[in-house]
């Protein structure tokens, strides 16, 4: 059974049996404490937690998922891979333990001909909290044989967030593949070693609320009022037991990338084990790296040196690792990432129509890549002279070495430990494992400080609950509305009352407020309340959907739960923002028409009188297409187009051609934002313009590169815009009146200026170079003997570049002749900057005099490094009042060279 098909059958059984059918979310986490959706449940944690209410009773879903904890086992067991499918089915208040269980059953066990899995029930084991006798009764019920139900401790087998709130047991399915793949579950276990007892699903019984604690030693407050079902399928687990494979890599979505890195390296993959042999391990990393890459790829990820960005780059680049360890120098994505999306695109049909801009930044990566192993090799083989010149015995790379490799250059260990002993050196790997260790300590406490700051959501839940829903919104319509304080928090803590002066947060039960969200900035303005207390707001945030949280300065008075008041925004600033707004949704419209469907969304923000949008793109845009692409704003904003508003089901929205973005969350209901009817639109929260020519003018400043595959363009609008304009034209008149002539007249008159400037340089540098040669005949004149060997050091002082002093030291060597060894030190400070030119005649290079190693004993000196060839060599520092100890340093290292 092909996985596409196991996944349409989970699906199919649960919409028969009345649950929503919920598309998978993106893989780009919602989230802010975590960077990717990693198990199938958290696009539903909302309801699961109680924070939002459920849509729906029952709902199922097959959820793409990333995790890369555990990328050092990829391709070295059977089951641990970065990207896979949960199958889920969830009950909010719904069914519980028994219905949960009993569909669990039926779907596993029933037959291939009615829809169900087709495996056999006596080889199922299930395991549970060994207190839940709940569940063993609905097993028992259902026809799992007693003995094969394990019961275990709570440290085993419970479930929660890891903080006060729900929390429940668990009932693990789990499938015996038979002895051949390890002993017979004895002792009350399933996990007596090997690969025999599979656990394919999960049942999670949202129960109980618990208490504070540490680990699992925290105490059950008692029993959820609304109890949730959560469960999770591994959906490649299924598919390598219906298919009759050995591990997930062999599964039909997956094997066809071994198959083709098989003829490109050409070595044999080991089919039909689990052999730890290098290349079938390396096989295995490609081709879940590869299919993982593409997923990231095609739900709006982007290489990056941080992030989700480093999580892929890293993913693509251990791909191309292995591709070069199994022989294959060449570029391998452009063919593996194409039988990668033809071997999945039946679940997601996407990898195929974006194929395109999938497979532009793969490639784009992993050339990249290709151009940092070059540059990694060369600083590589520096790193190894270095240790074979401090042990010519038993030459060790240090561990910060390798780190640095890996960490600065993304130089893979790997590949570091085996090009060093190539070359006969050893590498500390102690020492580089401590570093990664103590970066990953670093990189978990961040992660936990972020899930720390984000999870405490349980006052404002209340305070939800207390309200007895969404705070009213109406801010499209109203800048000032009476409210009733529902909520009042001073110092993170809830207070009955506060007086002035203190820091608040206030919540109303309605508000013209606009909370930040989607890019745009929160509304500031004043809450008068009746007993005279007054709030300056100075930010709205919404810690949770629907909750407007209101952060400020109670200036007058004092402020008591219940009281009612006036909630008046700062509309002057109102509408400057809604103009920014809208020319945001235009520009992006605009980049679209200019740059393709491509150049999406990654990031805005929307301030009076200016914007700021972020856009996938490859490459620069081009002046002149930046300029047609403002021209396009403006021209559409002097038609006064009709800006528009409309609910509607989401379904109904992107059928309509409304944008959504990636990684945003979406109600069932969606405001629609059209301008010019079907011109732009676009779903959005945010306040705007009711028709284009309010803008006034929108003028883009420019664009540059943010990161990876993303540009930023800056805009100013309306009166911003004008400003702006303003200030130009001063400037073009100000300049204008310096260098004469008419305005249209500048751009050529510049152009003439600098030319002129530019040839005087040139003739400067001329002059000055030719005062130095002039010189070289009396410098060498002034050649000392030390020893059989003359040298000659000179300080030129004040020099144009470096080049000066090259030509100098040439043109003295050249006068010395070649009779008898000779050595030329000259040096000169270039912008504040030290540098030392050392050239050497044959003779002295006879008599073992480089001038490759003299001038690191001047850059030594002057604090910096040089090198170069053994006739001529260059080098610098930092330290320009060294340069005279720096020559004599030269001096005094020739007479140790010729023992004078």
């Amino acid at each position: 059974m092909r996985t596409a098909e196991i996944r349409t059958r989970w699906l199919d059984y649960f919409a028969k049996n009345d649950h929503q059918v919920v598309p998978s979310a993106s893989l780009v986490s919602p989230d802010p404490s975590i960077l990717f959706t990693i198990a199938g449940m958290v696009p539903f944690i909302p309801y699961i937690v109680g924070t939002e209410k459920a849509p729906w009773p029952r709902a199922a879903s097959v959820q793409k998922c990333i995790r890369t904890n555990d990328i050092e086992n990829v391709g070295k067991t059977t089951r641990h891979g970065t990207f896979f499918q949960m199958c889920g089915n969830f009950s909010f208040g719904d069914y519980f333990k028994q219905g949960a269980i009993d569909y669990a059953w039926e779907l596993l066990t029933g037959p291939q001909a009615d829809g169900g899995y087709g495996l056999d029930g006596d080889r199922l084991w299930v395991t549970i909290w060994d207190q839940d006798a709940e569940a063993a009764d609905a097993l028992t019920k259902v026809g799992v044989n007693p003995a094969h139900i394990v019961r275990l401790p709570r440290e085993e087998n419970f479930w929660d967030t890891g903080q006060p709130g729900p929390a429940g047991p668990c009932a693990e399915f789990h499938y015996d593949r038979g002895p051949k793949y390890g002993p017979d579950a004895e002792g009350g276990t399933v996990d007596p070693g090997g690969d025999r007892y599979l656990e394919v699903w999960n049942l999670v019984f949202d129960q109980y609320l618990r208490g504070e604690g540490r680990g699992k030693d925290y105490p059950l407050l008692g029993e959820l009022e609304n109890k949730a079902i959560d469960t999770g399928l591994g959906l490649e687990r299924v598919a390598y037991l219906l298919q009759g494979k050995e591990n997930m890599y062999e599964i039909d979505e997956v094997f066809p990338v071994i198959s083709a890195a098989e003829q490109l390296s050409g070595r044999t993959y080991t089919l039909g084990t689990n052999s730890q042999a290098p290349d079938d391990v390396r096989l295995r990393v490609v081709a879940d790296h590869v299919r993982s890459a593409l997923m990231l790829i095609g739900d709006g990820v982007r290489p990056a040196n941080d992030g989700r960005g480093y999580v892929l780059r890293r993913l693509i680049r251990r791909a191309v690792r292995s591709m070069r360890l199994l022989g294959v120098d060449e570029p391998s994505l452009p063919v593996l990432l194409p039988v990668s999306k033809d071997a999945i695109k039946a679940s997601y049909p996407n990898v195929e129509t974006d194929f395109d801009r999938i497979s532009q930044v793969a490639y784009e990566e992993e050339e990249a890549f290709r151009r940092t192993l070059v540059s990694g090799t060369t600083i590589l083989d520096t790193a190894v002279a270095k240790a074979k010149q401090a042990s010519t015995r038993a030459p060790v790379l240090g561990g910060k070495e390798a780190f640095t490799l890996h960490d600065t250059y993304g130089f893979p260990i790997d590949l570091t430990l085996e090009m060093a002993a190539e070359h006969g050196v050893s590498v500390d790997e102690a020492g580089f494992r401590q570093l990664m260790d103590e970066q990953r300590q670093r990189a978990r406490a961040d992660a936990l400080a972020k899930k720390t700051g984000h999870v405490d959501t349980s006052l404002y839940a209340d305070l939800q609950e207390r309200l007895g829903g969404p705070v009213q919104f109406l801010g499209y319509t109203d800048a000032t509305a009476e409210a009733r304080l529902v909520g009042l928090l001073v110092d993170g803590r809830p207070a009955p009352t506060a007086t002035a002066p203190a820091d608040v947060e206030i919540v109303l039960d309605r508000t013209p407020f606009y909370a930040e969200a989607g890019g745009q900035l929160a509304d500031q303005g004043t809450v008068a309340f009746e007993g005279g207390a007054i709030v300056d707001v100075a930010d709205v945030q919404a810690p949770i959907r629907g909750l407007s949280v209101h952060r400020g300065r109670l200036t007058e008075g004092t402020l008591t739960l219940d009281e009612k008041g006036v909630a008046a925004i700062d509309t002057a600033r109102r509408k400057a923002i809604a103009r920014a707004h809208t020319a945001t949704h235009m520009v992006h419209k605009a980049l679209h028409e200019h740059l393709g469907d491509q150049a999406t969304q990654a990031g805005s923000e929307n301030a009076p009188s200016r914007l700021r949008f972020d856009f996938r793109h490859g490459s620069a845009v081009p002046g002149d297409v930046l300029n047609e692409i403002e021209e396009r704003v403006n021209t559409q904003l002097a038609e006064n187009l009709e800006v528009t508003d409309d609910i509607m089901d989401i379904d109904e929205a992107r059928a309509a051609g409304a944008m959504a973005l990636f990684g945003e969350k979406y109600g069932r209901r969606v405001r629609v934002v059209s301008i010019g009817g079907d011109w732009s639109k676009e779903l959005c929260g945010g306040t705007h313009v009711s028709a284009t020519g309010a803008l006034g003018l929108v003028t883009l400043l420019g664009e540059a590169s943010i990161g990876s595959g993303v540009r930023r363009v800056d805009a100013l609008v309306g009166a911003g815009a004008y400003g702006f304009q303003a200030k130009e034209h001063a400037l073009v008149s100000q300049v204008t009146g310096i260098v004469g002539g008419r305005p249209e007249e500048l751009p050529e008159r510049v152009d003439a200026l600098m030319n002129r400037l530019k040839a005087a340089e040139k003739e400067l540098a001329a002059l000055r170079q030719g005062q130095l040669l002039a010189a070289a005949g009396r410098i060498a004149d002034g050649a000392e003997a030390v020893g059989p060997t003359r040298v000659v050091t000179h300080d030129a002082g004040e020099i144009a570049s470096a080049d000066d002093l090259r030509s100098l030291a040439l043109d003295v060597r050249a006068r010395l002749g070649d009779s008898a060894p000779a050595v030329v030190a000259v040096g000169g400070v270039a912008k504040g900057r030290p540098a030392v030119v050392v050239a050497t005649n044959p003779a002295a290079r006879a008599a073992g005099v480089r001038a490759g190693a003299l001038v690191k004993v001047a850059a030594t000196t002057l604090g910096g490094g040089g090198g170069g060839k053994d006739d001529v060599a260059q080098g610098g520092g930092t330290d320009a009042a060294a340069l005279g100890k720096a020559l004599d340093a030269v001096r005094g290292e020739v007479a140790t060279l010729v023992g004078a």
